[in-house]
């Protein structure tokens, strides 16, 4: 393994090391071209980095490819907010509601021993957002939370468990700032009205404790923009915003979010914005295009004096620098059963409960109760509310191993799916069926995803939950995913909050049967009425 010389590099070395090719690999689609072109950079030492998704076909043999024909140190990168392989959370905020930086350090730990068996050697993890409002783009279930000083303590244990399960790590999303919380920057623009100094206090706390311990590798840029500190560009393509952590001594490589998303392709171009994000402070442009285009947008950009040959050369000798760290991780230690365990105790200790004064988390399993399990609209059901074919059976949120455990540990209950955009059939059938029972329990959930903006549950379930309560029939609500959104909701006595992995909804149903206790400790304030 050979380390390159910035000085040694010709000028396509140089713009190639600027950039995070792409290896992708999309259901129906043949991108061996376009792959096999960033093969070539590689061969030619002229890419500085390269994304590999993470569920290609053949993530054996891409990762065996590079291996073969990179004989220097270039970053293997890819993210992995909900863990990578067969140790999954369900993403940080399952971390945050434990609040036990033991379990965060484990999660690192095992995080990065099982990405480097698969061939990478630098993690887009900590998730640094931090919010206080239901954010959109599934922020709110990515954050650690909303409390800068506990985010901050767990970013530092995670990271410091990814370094020594042997890759490096990028913490994201730079300066860590949201709109309103209504807008996905994978959508359009979003304004953030934040000062300087705003930024330095809170959201750029976590990074700061972050450098403190050494642990900062990298940033990822986001596409927000805070007119009170620039008000022309985007962070992504900021000076001044990236310019905030460089005064505060950073020198490792910024990188950007992927340069296709509305926040910045439809104000300044999917081509045109890329050398603008080199030419104003980051280091690695995440591409997530074309890989031919990506490099020639660079090209043309220095020809047209975008890119500054001084700036240039100063993201090189970053992005070198980081490639060289690479080489002093520590050998692959092994995944311990202690450590396995860990994870599975962030999947358990994650729930949190929100109970009236002198009840319980769990209800009665003598009485008999009916469920009202939601369900995405692409799964079938007969008139009856029953499952014809769980067409949803791979996810986190499973309705059909909902149904079955819920009838196990209720036998003389009721269950019901409906859609997340119910019927009026639907809803009439619940409403009326639901009477001759003791009460009405409901399990719901937001399945977080980019490009749907801000997340709610639909008003139809709002409208049958708030009649359910007019009544008093509802005893409990089990909620999976972004907490906020049960803000909306009339008073209901019982609400357990659960994560987004599979393990824990399952887990949660025990607690409300009484089989188990929540340990969770809420990572936001949520105003419940």
């Amino acid at each position: 393994m050979q380390e390159l010389e910035a000085g040694k590099l010709s000028l396509r070395q140089k713009l190639g090391m600027c950039m995070i090719g792409h290896i992708r690999y999309w259901e129906g689609m043949d991108f061996t071209e376009d792959n096999e072109y960033a093969l070539n950079m590689i061969r030619e030492h002229a890419l500085g980095a390269v994304w590999v998704d993470r569920y290609h076909k053949d993530l054996a043999g891409v990762m065996q490819k590079i291996r073969e024909i990179a004989d220097y140190p270039i970053l293997i990168m890819t993210d992995a907010e909900n863990g990578i392989g067969d140790h999954l959370i369900g993403m940080h905020n399952a971390l945050g509601c434990t609040d036990n930086a033991d379990l965060a350090y484990a999660f690192g730990k095992v995080t990065a021993i099982s990405a480097r068996k698969m061939g990478y050697n630098t993690v887009c993890n900590p998730v640094l957002d931090m919010t206080t409002f239901n954010a959109a783009c599934g922020i709110t279930m990515r954050s650690l939370g909303g409390d800068k000083y506990r985010v901050a303590r767990l970013a530092v244990a995670e990271a410091r468990g990814m370094h020594e399960g042997g890759v490096l790590s990028v913490s994201k999303h730079f300066p860590g700032i949201l709109g309103d919380g209504t807008i996905d920057s994978h959508m359009a623009e979003v304004e953030a009205l934040k000062t300087k100094e705003e930024l330095l206090d809170y959201h750029m706390y976590p990074y700061l404790q972050l450098m403190k311990e050494n642990l900062l590798d990298g940033i990822m840029t986001m596409h927000s923009r805070v007119p009170k500190v620039d008000p022309d560009y985007p962070a992504s393509l900021s000076k001044k915003v990236i310019g905030l952590i460089r005064e505060q001594g950073f020198d490792g490589v910024a990188l950007t979010d992927a340069l296709v998303m509305m926040g910045v392709a439809a104000k300044f171009g999917a081509q045109a914005c890329k050398p603008l994000a080199i030419a104003n402070g980051n280091d690695l442009a995440l591409m997530w295009g074309e890989n031919k285009e990506s490099y020639e947008a660079l090209l043309e950009g220095w020809e047209k004096g975008v890119i500054p040959e001084e700036r240039l050369n100063e993201a090189v000798r970053r992005v070198l620098e980081m490639q060289h760290k690479t080489l002093n991780l520590p050998s692959e230690p092994e995944i311990t059963p202690e450590d396995a365990e860990k994870i599975n105790r962030i999947n358990r200790e994650s729930t949190c409960a929100r109970c009236d004064e002198g009840l319980l988390p769990a209800i009665d399993r003598e009485k008999r109760h009916y469920f009202v399990v939601l369900a995405e609209n692409s799964l079938s059901l007969d008139s009856k509310g029953k499952i014809d074919v769980d067409t949803w059976d791979k996810g986190w949120y499973r309705p059909g191993e909902i149904v079955k455990k819920l009838e196990a540990l209720f036998p003389d209950s009721f269950v019901q799916v409906i859609h997340e955009f119910p019927t009026p059939s639907q809803i009439k059938q619940a409403l009326e069926d639901s009477v001759p029972y003791d009460d009405v329990v409901f399990v719901t959930f937001i399945n977080s995803q980019a490009y749907v903006g801000k997340e709610a549950l639909t008003a139809r379930v709002v409208s049958l939950i708030q009649a359910l309560q007019v009544s008093g029939r509802i005893a409990a609500l089990v909620h999976f995913g972004n907490p906020f959104v049960l803000e909306e909701l009339s008073h209901i006595p019982r609400v357990l909050m659960g994560g987004v992995s599979a393990e824990n909804v399952l887990h949660t149903l025990d607690i409300l049967a009484g089989k188990a206790e929540p340990k969770g400790i809420p990572a936001y304030e949520i105003h419940l009425k």
